[in-house]
Order: structure tokens, then sequence, then C-alpha cells
């Protein structure tokens, strides 16, 4: 295989001077309505700091952008702005609707793809397009107050972008060096009429000198009338170039006046220009000195014409700092080129191939700059006045102090990490930056991270909240496939992660099996609306669910630990007894599954078939909640092939799991054939049994239950015509609703009791090939269920991914199937929307529809593995 050296040995650069993961497209896309911005009375979030404050506002832990770049610890921000002459403001920030706003949640309602980004970000690109005429705020606003029954409003319902009159605004980067930016804008008249437009690249300092004494306010000034040096204590001296247009100053610290009618510090603050372009006011300082700069370009466009915009950011000075510029930038694209066209083979067919690059280069994109420290957050910094605050949000979590580059689910939906989606991002990461899929791995396993309790912190709404433990399957598929490209597994990164995840492992043993049963709870488990009631606030009367979801998540976390702890005996026998240990905790999980209570009743139900949570009641009583969805199908992931090779090697191990087996054959007897291997001397490690694994496929596999034309639905269709009721206390109701959300519960913007998610798919599919890799052929199923046709797991899996890659295949109207409902047709004839790809949050159960976040390449980038991963298991 030919090697891309040049991107391949940036990434290998740790040197902190000579790092070019230094810059990236580091901001977020939303900093306003985040718990971090939050220091109201009554938590109220999304309204502290709302949209129209944000331009007024300076914020305390973070900056936003439209397509910005910044350094790893922001202290300086470039990103451009706009202005079609009509609106009332400028266009620094993207604009959507907070969760109390939109009928399912918070929703952004503009229009940006992610293009392209190389793992380094040396080179970016990135595609907004904006209305010529005013931006219709009200109108989605007021549109969108509307039943959770309906549809959301979306900008392409409103009339902006009729007969073409948008511009497409193209902001692309280009890396000469580790501290050498080169920004170029296009923007392209896409109206068949002659339209005007400003384009302001901005540059500006974070505000952290506001909350630390330690560092005076930074400075930026002219050089020329083509040229600004930007200094400060934090980062020494920039150089800011530019081609024509008129700098304009003014402070990045808020308009107190304004939003708290207060005096304000300085005279020209943070909307300074956005009031002296919009409003004609004298806001801007004219001695042109200050902490945030603009560049102002007025311009008009013929139908069709295009212009760039040029600007370069560098630590060093330059006699002529344009005059490479276009070759740096053609040399950084072939880079880009260069890197995916060795990593996604080309066999795989070219419209497959763009899914792929656009999932990564989005993937890519929705890195930001995290800053938040609880301790400061709740009494203030330094000298500073503790805030009032009635019921402090995250109180027991004081120890947490983030501030690093950390991949988020979606950078303006969900600007802040998620334990269990970051898991999730990494097994796609690991494909183009390996460094960074361990690094963010670890990251949150830090001290600085991890509750000394040992719980992952989940979500800055809630770091006390519990999703599923993932962590443990994540950082052992990545060291697989790193240990897979390079020959040999990076065991110091293995042993790390193990010995952090054995604290993980004991909270969730203390926390969440209180009565040592190895029988497990964990409330809502990110899974949101997916049961009959919230599984964190039951019903009066339940004393405690046993939970099919959260008792075989951690059959799979033990079962990670187990494999990890194998493979880290090879080189230090001592691991061997941690092996043995869970290696019995597996088999005492698999044996709790089906004893429970004083009826030793089972989460398996022999009636119907199917794994169910268990509920007990305050007389000790039990029973099932049987609901039909993927909690049930979660058993299936905890499953793994290791050769007795292994075993024989580590001769400590098998004499104890020997033992364990011949004292206790009642608890071997659930694992399937634990003594037995394959032909090729594997042995298969599974809470399921055949019989077990044969009717949960029977349900997976049959197209009136889970499977759908574009994958598995999260909740069995069966429950559209027979919804679960449970009259306990209340009347608590679950029915098959493919779509959006008619549920309210945990904020409403998410769905599972039907649309089809994709990690869960994609874990799915993984188990599968695992079960393949032990049975080989022997082992066939019918798919779909019902049909007659016998295929082998390996197989189904890759039916399975079929399915799920025509979610982004061209349909019959020759459009991307999740714009399934455009009926304006914009993305089926306009050749300027026609090839753009949005990876959706979950999709719709029938018909593939995109619902929830649009730019959720977390982990919608899986799709991207799945078309990699067919290719190579066909």
């Amino acid at each position: 295989m030919t090697h891309n050296i040049h991107e391949l040995d940036r990434l290998s650069i740790f040197d902190p001077y000579k790092n070019w993961k230094n810059w990236g497209p580091y901001l977020a896309e939303r900093q306003w309505g985040t718990v971090r911005e939050d220091y109201s009375e009554n938590g109220d979030a999304w309204e502290f700091v709302s949209h129209d404050k944000a331009r007024s506002n300076a914020y305390r832990w973070g900056e936003e952008g439209i397509a910005g770049f910044c350094d790893a610890r922001q202290i300086l921000c470039l990103a451009p702005a706009f202005w079609n002459g009509k609106d009332p403001i400028l266009k620094e920030r993207l604009f959507g609707l907070t969760n109390n706003e939109g009928n399912h949640g918070e929703d952004v309602k503009e229009l940006y793809y992610h293009l392209a980004s190389s793992p380094t970000h040396s080179y970016c690109k990135y595609l907004y397009k904006y209305p010529q005429n005013a931006f219709p705020y009200s109108e989605l606003l007021q549109k969108n107050k509307r039943s959770r029954e309906e549809s959301e409003y979306e900008i392409l319902d409103t009339s902006c972008f009729d007969d073409d009159a948008y511009f497409d605004c193209y902001i692309e980067y280009a890396k000469a060096d580790v501290d050498d930016i080169l920004m170029k804008i296009t923007i392209v008249n896409r109206a068949p009429k002659t339209a005007s437009i400003h384009v302001l690249p901005h540059l500006w300092y974070r505000n952290f000198w506001k909350h630390n004494t330690n560092f005076s306010r930074p400075n930026m000034k002219p050089m020329s009338k083509d040229s600004v040096e930007a200094r400060s204590t934090r980062n020494g001296r920039y150089f800011f170039y530019h081609e024509g247009g008129n700098q304009l100053f003014c402070e990045n610290e808020t308009n107190n006046a304004l939003i708290y009618n207060t005096e304000n510090n300085v005279k020209y603050v943070k909307d300074g220009i956005n009031d002296y372009i919009v409003s004609g006011k004298y806001t801007i300082n004219p001695e042109k000195t200050g902490s945030k700069l603009a560049i102002w370009h007025h311009f008009t466009l013929a139908a069709g014409q295009e212009k760039s915009i040029r600007v370069r950011l560098s630590k060093s000075k330059k006699e002529q700092p344009f005059s490479d510029f276009e070759s740096i930038f053609d040399l950084r694209k072939k880079d880009c080129k260069a890197f995916y066209n060795d990593i996604v083979s080309k066999h795989i067919s070219k419209p497959h191939q763009d899914i792929v690059k656009s999932a990564f280069a989005g993937l890519l994109w929705t890195k930001q700059f995290y800053y938040y420290d609880v301790f400061k957050w709740l009494f203030g910094g330094p000298g500073e006045t503790t805030p009032h605050r009635n019921n402090p949000r995250n109180y027991s979590w004081q120890h947490l102090t983030n501030r690093h580059i950390i991949s988020m689910p979606d950078k303006w939906e969900y600007p802040w990490y998620a334990a269990w989606d970051l898991a999730f991002h990494m097994a796609s990461f690991v494909e183009v930056d390996p460094y960074f899929a361990k690094e963010q791995l670890l990251l949150v396993l830090r001290e600085n991270y991890m509750h000394p309790n040992g719980q992952i912190p989940a979500y800055e709404w809630n770091f006390s909240d519990v999703n599923p433990p993932v962590h443990s399957w994540a950082v052992w598929n990545v060291y697989e496939k790193d240990k897979k490209r390079y020959g040999q597994g990076d065991v110091d990164f293995l042993e790390k992660a193990f010995q952090k995840l054995l604290i993980n492992f004991t909270w969730w043993v203390n926390q969440k099996d209180q009565n040592g049963t190895d029988l497990f709870e964990g409330g809502f488990l990110g899974l949101d609306n997916i049961g009959v009631f919230d599984r964190n606030h039951m019903p009066p009367g339940i004393t405690r669910m046993q939970q099919a979801d959260a008792t075989s998540w951690m059959a799979m976390f033990t079962l990670n630990m187990l494999r990890m702890s194998l493979e880290l005996a090879r080189k230090n026998n001592a691991y061997e007894e941690a092996a043995s240990k869970f290696f019995r905790h597996f088999l005492n999980i698999a044996w709790a599954m089906h004893h429970i209570g004083k009826k030793d009743i089972s989460l398996w139900d022999d009636e119907d078939n199917f794994y169910y949570d268990v509920i007990e009641m305050e007389s000790g009583a039990t029973d099932r909640l049987k609901v039909r969805s993927l909690v049930g199908i979660i058993p299936m992931f905890a499953v793994d092939v290791i050769n007795k090779e292994l075993f024989d090697q580590l001769k400590e191990f098998k004499a104890r799991a020997v033992e364990i087996v011949k004292t206790r054959p009642d608890l071997a007897s659930l694992i399937y054939k634990i003594e037995e291997t394959n032909a090729e001397g594997n042995y298969l490690f599974s809470v399921m049994r055949d019989y077990r694994l044969d009717h949960i496929l029977k349900h997976l596999l049959d197209e009136n239950e889970f499977l759908s034309d574009y994958g598995i639905r999260s909740l069995s269709k069966y429950h559209e015509k027979h919804p679960f009721v449970f009259l306990y206390h209340g009347h608590h109701q679950i029915q098959y609703e493919p779509g959006e959300s008619q549920s309210n519960m945990f904020g409403g913007n998410s769905n599972w009791r039907g649309p089809i998610w994709l990690p869960l798919n994609y874990m799915i599919i993984q188990s599968l090939r695992k079960y393949h890799e032990f049975y080989k052929d022997t082992y066939t199923h019918e798919f779909p269920t019902g049909s007659g046709n016998k295929l082998n797991l390996n197989q189904i899996a890759n039916e399975l991914s079929k399915r799920l890659i025509k979610l982004f295949e061209r349909n019959s109207d020759g459009k991307f199937q999740y714009h399934s409902d455009d009926h304006n047709k914009v993305y089926e004839t306009n050749e300027h929307f026609k090839n753009l790809h949005l990876f959706y949050e979950f999709f719709d159960g029938d018909t593939g529809k995109g619902l929830g976040a649009a730019h959720q390449t977390g982990w919608t980038a899986l799709i991207g593995n799945l078309i990699m991963e067919l290719e190579n298991n066909k």
C-alpha cells in the first residue's frame, strides 16, 4: 500500500511546538444556551444567554462561530461573518430554536455542510448557504409553535431560498506550517440576478483576562492598511494579513448597558462591529485597536459570479504573505485527497467513497475546545463573588476541570461531550486518526474527568446521569484496529485504559448492583424514552428494576475486561489474576440473568422468547415489562471469540478457569459450550445459547417487527397495533412511533420508540460477525424471517449493512433516502444541493427520513465504518 507520507508524518508528531493539530476547527457552533455559560438562579440555561444576547455577551468558557478555527487552547479565534444588507444582525453565528421553542426540542435552522478535512486539519472545507433575502428568524420561531404530532418547520419550508436567491459561502483553511493558517472565503451568487453581500473575516481573543488577573487584555493594532499585529501574554505575537477591506476594531467585552442595564467596562464592546455595520452607529474604536477585529468587504456579484477573500494568520512576519498562498492550498488539497485514497479502498464505488469521506470530514469538523471548571463555575474564581444558584447543577463534580479538544456529538445541537457518544466516535476516529482516538478514550478516564468514585462523566446537563458502559468496548475496538493496521498493539495505551476501567467497573458493581446479585440497574442508560416509563423515576411501589440492557451491557463490559486482561497477560503474568476474576464475573452475570428474586424469575421470557426488564414490587413480587425493544437485543453484544492457543499460553488462568467450570457447572451451562472449541480452536463466549440466539434473530430479522428496509428499528413494529400498557399508579403506555417523538421525556428531541439508530445497529452487525467467526457456515438463519432464504451470520451482517447504507444512497427520485420528505425537491433537482450529505441523529423506522440533529457525524459517521467493513467482508 502506498502511504501518503505527508499527512501520516504530520499525524505522528507529538512535540507541542511542532504538532500540526495545534490549530483546527475547534470553535463551538453554539456556545449560547449551554450549561457552562448559565449563571441564572434557577438553572435556565437556554434562556440565560440566548441567541439574541450572544452577539453582546462575552463568554466565560468558550467561543463560537461559523466554520471557525482556533488554537488548541482557544486563545485566538478566526471565523467569517456575513451580512446580506437586509437582516437585523450580522450572521456571526448559526441560528436555531431552544429546547423550549422547538416542537421536538432544540433544532438548528440553517443550511451548512462539512465538506472536507484532513486528520491534522492541514486542509478543511465548509459550506454555508446564506439567503439573500432577510433571514426568517421570526417565521421559524412562530411556525414551530406547533404540536409534537406535527413535523418540524424547517428553513427550506420558508420562501427564503426560493428562486435560488442565496449565496454559497465556501470557507477553506490550509496550513503552511503549524502556526501559519491560510483562510479563503469564496462567495458564489446562485441567484439568477445581481446581488450584494458584506463579508467580514473576524479575528478575536477569547476573553480569558476578565476571570484571571494574571493576564492583561490582549491587543491588536494595524501594521499597515493590509496587516495587523496581535499580541498577547498567553501566546505571544501573531501577524494577520488581508487583501483590501476596512479594518474595524472593538473589544471582546460584554455590552452590560444593553443586557444588564449597568455601566460598560470599556467604550467599544463586543457588538460594536455589528452595530456599526448594520445600524451605522459609532461603536468601533477610531484609534484602531482592540481584542476583536473584522475586515469589512462589500461587493456585488452578477448571477453565477464568484469572488474570493484571502487572509493569513502567521506566527512569523511575511514580506509577501500571498505569493505562495494558492500553491499551499493546492498542495494541502492534494495531501488530503491522497490520505483518503490511501485509507478508502479503490474497490468501493465512487458514491460510497463520497459517503465515507463526507462522514469522516464531519467527524473531524466536530472537534471542539471544551472548557468547564465546575469548582470555579460553582464558587467563582479567585477574588470573584460566588454565583447565586438555588439548586447548583453538578455540585458533586467539583473535581471536574475540562480544558481540552474533545469530539462532540454535534457542535450546535450537542456542543458538549457525552460519554457514550464519544465511545462510538472513536470507533470511527481510529480509521483516520488512531492517535486521537486513543487520546480521547484515555482523556475521560483522567482524574480531572472521572469521579473519585469511578463514574465516567455523562454530559454537562447532569454529569451523574448513567450512560451504557461502552467505554471498554471502544478501548478494545480501537486497540484491535490499531494493532491490525500497524502489526503490533499499543500495550501502553491498553494498560492505562484497563487500570482506570477497573475503577469504573467497581463503581458499576457498587452503585448499580446494590443487592450484590450481579443484576444491574442504571436508569435510562442513554436510550431516552425506550421504556414504558422513565426508568430514572419509576412509579411508586416499584422498589427496583432489573434491566435487561444494564445487565447485558455489564456482561459485555466484563467480557471486554476479560479480553483486555488476557492480552496484557501475554507480557505480564500478573494480569492472569484479573482475567480469572472477570471470567468468573461473566459467568455470574449470565447465571443471574435467569435467577431473579424469590420466584427465580428470568430476564428471558419462554413464552415470547425475548429478554425483558423485570420489576420488583414492595411485596417482593416480580413481573416482566413485555416491551419488545432494543433492550432485549442488547444481550447479543456480550460475545467474543478467543483462541485456545491463548488459554494454553496462560497456564495459571486456564487452570483456574477449568476449576471454576468444574466446581460450578451450573454457571458454565448458561454459556455456550464453554469447554468446547470449533474446528479452528476457538472458544465462544456468549450469554446466549443456540436456541436463544435463534429466537432473538427471529424477532430481529422479522420485517413486521425490528427489520426495516433501512436497518433495525429501536422498537418492534409489533407495538404499532399492540401498544404495551402498564396500569400501576397511573396509565403508562408505549407504542411504535417510527419518526419524531410524541413524548417529551428527556426533552423529547430524540426518540427510541421506533426509529433507526446507527450506533446500536453497528453493534448488532459487529456481534453477528463475532458469532460467525465461531460458527462459520455451520449456523444459518432465515433473512428476512419467514422468507425461506437461509444465510450465514456474516452474510446477514452484510445484508443489514446494505440496508443501512441505503439511507445514504439515491432512491428512485434521485435524492438520498434520508431526504424522503423533501417536498420542495431541492435535494432532488438542484445541482447545488443534491450531492451534499447530512448525517442525522436517527432515521424514521419506515421511510428512512433523517431526524433529530442533522450534523451528528459523531456516531452517524459509523456509516463510513459499515461501508469499509462491508468491502472487507464480502
